[in-house]
């Protein structure tokens, strides 16, 4: 294949995450945002070591395995590329992602092991507790939009007022919100100039408690900048919009119910949702979930599973690989903690669980939550895994890893090793981020023992895995 060309060919598989394996004769390219089966066109985008990448020009034909889809945003939005198949076909194919990684990394360098499949969210459609959604536009100079980006731009937006993988609720606040500012005229904050107010609205909902936190994220600009007429002030600005959204539960609109409102200034130039000043409106500047038995602390930046169904089913598996710990005089680490779910979860088992995670926002919620369940046993420690397991004196009998996309810091790896516990539990949410690092504990006596996909991200092409390691004696 020749850079610049255009081929015909058809999907033979898609592997993680959302790479499709097009064959054109004897030869194969990598194309993304395709299905299995699919027949498409597609121009090579770049050539190196034989090996040819392709942009999808065109879906020639459907594939066999293509039901049709409940959302009018699919093909547009980037957020779902597997709507269209059944369920079931979707696990299928995940599971199939899941088990080529693993093979690739352990067959040849270990004995055998179990591969148990995949586990399936319980709920198929609207699951998300968690969404940032973006202002900007559709198309150069457009109207004002609100929601996800095109597939495959990085400007261009789609205000996704039909989204199924969220519920009602952050489908009327969404498009709420958007109505209210395109009104008034007030401009979103352009990525290329800096300029421009509306960046992010996160929308929270608990999906056990219906507690909902809604923060507003603008610029430090004159919301109205360059409006011809009459303007009004930032106050006044924000001050409608809480009202716009107080209406919804006051006219009895709303399932769920405001925990807060917040207002968060964010003048970085890079197009993170994080927090120079934060502002209540209303409420509180946080909510509360529940998982299997337990009661959450869930605050603006806290990381918490995006599905909190489908995380009863994640730590489950995740404890009945933990297995049983020998009690009071055991102790577990539980590193990238989070809001300190699974060391929680692990306490009543364990003498004691540290939990390290570097998110100090994190940190307090995952403590107050602790006293609040009834757990003296947990310690929660802020601060960077590589850092603060130098400073931790205890020695842990049993580990448990949870780590970003990005997985574990190479040199983090060394001291996780270096304890030497008998078993760890991985719990990966990029299975190319898990291989990598398993790839270091084989070369160090470690064995997979077992592992088990999770599908967390119905229709997208995200999924968990847990993998139990066993160091050989």
């Amino acid at each position: 294949m020749k850079k610049g060309q255009v081929y015909e060919g058809i999907v033979e598989r898609v592997d993680f995450p959302g790479k499709g394996i097009v064959r054109v004769g004897e030869e194969t390219a990598v194309v993304k945002m395709c299905l299995p089966g699919q027949k498409i066109r597609f121009s090579v985008s770049k050539v190196r070591k034989g090996k040819a990448e392709g942009r999808l020009l065109e879906v020639v034909e459907q594939s066999p395995l293509e039901t049709g889809h409940p959302c009018s945003h699919f093909g547009l939005c980037g957020g779902c590329t597997y709507l269209s198949l059944t369920y079931e076909e979707q696990l299928k194919v995940k599971e199939a992602q899941v088990k080529r990684l693993l093979d690739g990394v352990l067959t040849g360098k270990q004995g055998e092991w179990i591969f148990e499949g995949i586990k399936g969210s319980p709920k198929e459609y609207e699951y998300r507790n968690k969404m940032e959604f973006s202002f900007g536009d559709e198309y150069k100079d457009g109207p004002l939009a609100l929601g996800m980006h095109k597939r495959g731009s990085f400007y261009d937006l789609v205000t996704v007022a039909d989204c199924r993988i969220v519920d009602e609720d952050y489908r009327l606040i969404l498009k709420t919100v958007r109505e209210y500012f395109a009104a008034l005229s007030v401009g979103f904050f352009h990525r290329l100039s800096h300029v421009g107010y509306l960046r992010h609205l996160l929308v929270r909902k608990a999906s056990k408690t219906g507690e909902i936190l809604v923060a507003l994220v603008t610029s430090s600009q004159d919301p109205q900048e360059g409006k011809e007429g009459e303007h009004i002030t930032e106050q006044e600005l924000v001050d409608g919009f809480l009202q716009a959204l107080l209406g919804l539960e006051k006219s009895g609109q709303l399932e769920g119910k405001f925990a807060g409102i917040l207002h968060i200034v964010n003048d970085s130039v890079a197009d993170v949702v994080q927090s120079d000043r934060t502002d209540i409106l209303y409420g509180q500047d946080y909510f509360y979930e529940e998982l299997l038995g337990l009661r959450f602390k869930i605050s603006t930046f806290s990381f918490f599973q995006t599905n909190s169904h489908s995380a009863e089913v994640l730590y489950e598996t995740a404890r009945s690989y933990v297995g049983e710990l020998g009690g009071e005089n055991k102790t577990v680490f539980d590193l990238y903690t989070g809001t300190g779910t699974i060391a929680q979860l692990m306490a009543p088992a364990a003498g004691k669980v540290i939990g390290v995670e570097i998110v100090e926002e994190a940190v307090e919620a995952a403590k107050k939550s602790a006293a609040e369940n009834g757990l003296t046993n947990c310690e929660f420690i802020a601060g960077d895994v590589l850092k603060v397991l130098d400073e931790v004196l205890e020695k842990p009998d049993m580990i448990i890893l949870d780590p970003p996309r990005d997985g574990i810091h190479p040199k983090a790896l060394p001291k996780i090793i270096s304890y030497g516990v008998e078993r760890i539990v991985y719990i990966s949410c990029k299975p190319t981020s898990l291989v990598r690092d398993l790839e270091v504990f084989l070369g160090n006596g470690y064995v997979v023992e077992k592992a088990v996909a999770v599908d967390q991200f119905p229709w997208t092409t995200g999924v968990e895995v847990v993998a139990l390691l066993r160091k050989e004696k």
